[in-house]
Formats: C-alpha cells, structure tokens, sequence
C-alpha cells in the first residue's frame, strides 16, 4: 500500500512540477556527476544570486521526490504525508495565483542511482545549462548498474539533451566527464586544472595552520585571470565547483572580477572537507557526507599536504560501488598506508583498507579496525593528542558525522556544522550506531 501511495505522489509532484515550468518558464541549470554536484550547485547560486533571482534546493534534493520539490517552493525540509499534503495544495494555489516571486533560475542536482534514473528526471525538466562535476575511475552508485559505460551513458543524458541554444559545462580532467562533449549539440565550455581548459585552475594551494585554513588559487579564462580564496574548505574539489560556477556566470554575462568577488562569499556545504576545533586542541577535517573512491582519494591528497604533529584518518565503508568494493578500499589503504600515522577504520567493508595498508608497510600497531561508532569514538578520544589532524570520512549510511561530534570542541554547534542534523535524520540508525 505504502508504495502504491508513493508512486501516486511521485506521479502528482511530476505533473505538477511540470506545469510549472510551463507556466513560470524559468531557466534551469542542471547539475550531475558522481562527486561534486552539491558544492557545484552552492558555488553557483554564490555567483549568480546577487545579479539573479535564483533557487536552489536547500538540502540534497536531487531525486525523483527533491527535485520537483525544489521546482515547487523554497521547502526546508521534507517530511511526512501531511507535508507533501501541504506541499501539493500551495502548488494548486501558485498555479492559479501566479507568484510574482517564483525565480528566474533554478539551479537543480540531477542524482542518479539506477538505469533510466537521469530520463525520468529529465521527463521533468530539462536544463538548458548542464554541468558534469566528476565521476572517476570508479563512480559512486555503481552497484545497480552492469558496469562504468553504462552508468557514464545514463549520467551524459544531461548532456546529449542540451538545446543548440543552450550550454554545457564539462571538467575536463575527468575523461569519463570530458568524453560526453561528442553527445552535445550545445556548446561546451570546459573547466578544471587542465592547461587546455577553457575555464583554467591554477595556483592551488590549502592553508592551514593551527585550525584556521582555506584554499587559494587563481581562474583564468580568455586571457585574463583572477584570484579566488575560499575560507573554511579544503581540497581541489572546492576548486572545481568554483570554476564551474564560474562557467555559469560567463554564459550569463558576468565578468571574471565581478565573479570572484560573489566566490569570495561562497560557503561549501557541510560535511565537504570542513575545519571543525576538536578536543585536546585537535583539528577534524570533516569530509562525512559521503564516500566514494574518488573523493576519499582526494581527502587524503588533501590531508598529505597539511601540516601537523599527526595525521589520524578515519575512514568508514565506501557503498554502492559493487563489484569494485574490495579493490577500492584497498586503494584507498595503500594510499593511507603512506600519509598517515594513525588508521582507524570504521566497518566490514573498510577491513580491506585496514589490510591494505598493513600490506603497505604501516605498523599494524597504527592500525585499528571498528565496527561500533561508540567504541570509535571512545577510543579516538583517548588516543588524540594536541595539534593531531584528523580526517573522518565514510558513505552516508555509515554516519561518521556522529564520530565527528564526539571529538568536537564544541559539540553544540553541531546542528550548524555537520551533515544531516534534522530531525529526519536523527530517527534514522547508521550501519555501526551501536549504543551510540
């Protein structure tokens, strides 16, 4: 019965949201890929909202429920049945009554985790600006899928669906991402750290020292260059989002000063590589949100180029990767076999990391293996040391950001601070809650 009602509702919000479009017409920027896409959508509403009327979902609302959601209103939060209830007679009253307020730009994530997910997104509204973040080598949300083309194929629908008159953004460091450029008839417009980018990265460093960091570097496009400097972030993929946000505000007229001055207000989301004061004058690099090879990858490049007295790492399963679960993780612990001095590893999947690293020549008695995020965090918190530098990383459902709040200075700015913090999601167990 319950899924009988919940296809009913998604085939309601779906028309619904629908008409909308029809009747408001807003320009709609699309955003997908693997990792990346919700920094990428902050990044861009950072750039355009000063000059634009502009939405963009205020939580992760990228699937067949959140982004007709995001279509409909400025909702906060999703709930039960008595808010889409709410939900679908305000959107009755805003067809009728046509909202002066309804923005010029709506700046969408397209989230997929099964075949045919990106063409029924799509059936919904089709952007006329499409970006591609990211996928790797092994992409995220691979598990329902029978191998990498085909979930590239489903992911580059975006792309291949652009009108002539519209444009597409592409990383170009990403071969999977730079190869969907042959299915566009829209121009495409490419960014990242490549010297044959449109859109150049360049310069890049992360700061950091005693708590306080942040990223630098400079964007150049036609011949001119930039500074840029975000605060509070770390890692190259922040970078990324400020390049392709940058792409955005190019198409729509803005100049490189005007765009660096709106990225300079930029906050990357919660949960993004984060510099969070821990106990005992630590410092948590807080990348909770999720996990996937690439973006763990990345979180220890990162966590390699800072300074420290240690260099701890906690890292959780990586899911949905399927077949590739076990080579995966032990890539991820011969890398942080040579970066850090403490490895703690948080599940049964994150055990090939624990060995890999073990192979890799990190003393075993650097290594410790949990499946309990209390025993994790106790033992964390007996273990670190001032000045140590702490990575936690892990998927969703591993819920490291519960870790993270255990070791911060100050855990009542957690609501504020971390990943999935409502109330939704305080009834919601993690895989390893166990009397947490």
């Amino acid at each position: 019965m319950r899924k009988i009602l919940l296809n009913i509702l998604k085939y309601i919000l779906k028309q619904l949201a629908r008409l909308f479009i029809f009747r408001y017409q807003p320009e709609i920027i699309g955003i997908t890929g693997s990792v990346g896409k919700t920094s990428t959508k902050e990044a861009v509403k950072a750039v355009l909202e000063k000059d634009f009327n502009v939405r963009a979902a205020s939580k992760n609302f990228n699937n067949e429920l959140g982004l007709p959601l995001t279509i409909l209103g400025d909702w906060r939060e999703s709930g039960g049945w008595f808010f889409w209830l709410k939900v679908i007679i305000c959107s009755i009253k805003n067809l009728i009554f046509k909202s002066r307020a309804y923005p010029k730009i709506l700046i969408l994530e397209y989230g997929v985790d099964r075949p045919n997910d990106m063409k029924y997104l799509l059936s919904i509204a089709k952007p006329k600006i499409g970006i591609v973040t990211a996928l790797g080598e092994i992409p995220v949300h691979i598990e329902f899928f029978s191998n990498i083309q085909s979930l590239v194929r489903e992911k580059s629908k975006l792309i291949a669906q652009l009108p002539a008159t519209g444009f597409g953004l592409l990383n170009i460091d990403d071969r999977f991402v730079w190869e969907m450029r042959e299915q566009s008839r829209a121009p495409i417009v490419s960014f990242g750290f490549s010297e044959m980018a449109d859109i150049k990265i360049s310069n890049f460093e992360n700061h950091f020292e005693k708590g306080i960091g942040g990223i630098s570097f400079k964007l150049s496009y036609g011949g001119n260059a930039v500074p840029i400097k975000i605060e509070n972030t770390l890692g190259r993929s922040q970078a990324y989002a400020a390049a392709a946000a940058a792409g955005v505000g190019l198409i729509l007229g803005m100049n490189l000063v005007k765009i660096s001055e709106a990225l300079h207000f930029y906050q990357s989301p919660p949960g993004r590589l984060k510099i969070i004061p821990g106990l005992k004058e630590s410092f948590i690099i807080d990348d909770t949100y999720n996990a996937a090879p690439l973006s763990t990858i990345n979180a220890l490049s990162t966590l390699k180029e800072l300074k420290g007295a240690r260099k701890i790492a906690v890292l959780g399963d990586m899911l949905e990767i399927g077949k590739y679960t076990v080579s995966s993780h032990e890539t991820v612990g011969r890398l942080a076999a040579k970066i850090v001095d403490l490895l703690i590893v948080v599940g049964f999947k994150a055990k090939f990391i624990a060995e890999a690293a073990s192979k890799t020549g990190l003393s075993t008695k650097s290594i410790f293996v949990f499946t309990s995020l209390a025993e994790t965090a106790n033992f964390l918190k007996q273990k670190i040391k001032k000045g140590d530098i702490i990575l936690v990383k892990g998927s969703q459902a591993v819920r490291l950001e519960k870790v993270v709040k255990a070791l911060m200075k100050e855990p009542e700015k957690a609501e504020n601070l971390l990943v999935r913090q409502n109330k939704q999601w305080r009834h919601i167990s993690g895989m390893y809650d166990i009397d947490f």
